[in-house]
C-alpha cells in the first residue's frame, strides 16, 4: 500500500505524517481522513485553490491535471511546477511526499 508522507505544517500537521494511502483516493480525501483538516472551501468540487499542494516526490506517478484544474491552479498562492489541487490529484501505486503551503488565497477560514 503507497505512503502519504506529508511535510510538517506549522498549523495543520507541525510534526509531518506519514499516512497509509489507498491507491485511487485522492491526497484531499486520505488528509482530512487522517486528521490533516486541509482546506477545502469549495467541497472538493474543483472550484478554488485552498486544497493546493505541491507534490514534492511521486508527481509523475499521478495522472496529469485536467484543463480545469490547471486554470484553477494559475490562482493558487506559491504555485511550483508540482503543484496540484489535493481534491482532485489520486494517488497511484507509489509513494507520495507533499507539502502543504503555508498560505491560501482563502480570505475568510472557519474557526479563526
Amino acid at each position: 500500500m503507497p505512503q502519504l508522507i506529508v511535510l510538517p505544517h506549522v498549523e495543520l500537521c507541525p510534526e509531518g505524517a506519514v499516512i497509509e494511502a489507498k491507491p485511487g483516493e485522492t491526497i484531499c480525501d486520505t488528509l482530512l481522513a487522517n486528521g490533516v483538516e486541509i482546506e477545502h472551501a469549495c467541497e472538493k468540487s474543483c472550484a478554488c485553490t485552498t486544497c493546493h499542494v505541491i507534490v514534492r516526490e511521486g508527481f509523475n506517478s499521478m495522472e496529469a491535471s485536467t484543463e480545469e484544474e490547471d486554470d484553477l491552479l494559475d490562482k493558487a498562492w506559491g504555485l511550483e511546477p508540482q503543484s496540484r489541487l489535493s481534491c482532485q490529484a489520486r494517488i497511484n501505486g507509489e509513494d507520495l511526499v507533499i507539502e502543504i503551503p503555508k498560505y491560501t488565497i482563502n480570505m475568510v477560514k472557519e474557526g479563526h
